[in-house]
């Protein structure tokens, strides 16, 4: 029997996140799906981190911003429509081509800005 590949392995063994502006979060759960903050609409795909890569990514996209949502979401759901495609620095990240749906979200998190920058909760990050 063949071992799963790598990204497969990820997959089933780790969450993935997503980071809302407050406004997006509330349409997203309001409507129960999304098709994702503008970035993700204009490149077709909802763009996530994964645990080793949210504060680069919370950094460089939304630096200094108040009132985001972290979202925790299982990729096993979401398995058919996600790809792991290399991005910064040749980093896997994971991409779900479909919409996002409430059902995919495990956690719903805020994820205040402190003095040195976003605030990420140490259970889970």
């Amino acid at each position: 029997m063949l071992d799963a590949a790598p990204a497969e392995r990820q997959t089933a063994t780790m969450m993935i996140y997503k980071i809302f502006r407050a406004p997006e979060w509330e349409a997203f759960d309001a409507a129960g799906e999304t098709a994702g903050a503008p970035v993700d609409i204009a490149d077709g795909y909802i763009h996530f981190s994964t645990a080793q890569t949210a504060r680069e990514t919370a950094a460089k996209w939304f630096a200094g911003e108040a009132d985001l949502i972290l979202l925790a979401c299982d990729p096993a759901g979401m398995a058919d429509d996600l790809k792991w495609e290399p991005s910064r620095g040749g980093a896997l990240f994971p991409h779900l081509y479909r919409p996002l749906k409430r059902s995919d979200v495990v956690q719903m998190m805020p994820l205040p800005c402190g003095p040195d920058g976003h605030v990420f909760p140490a259970e889970i990050l």
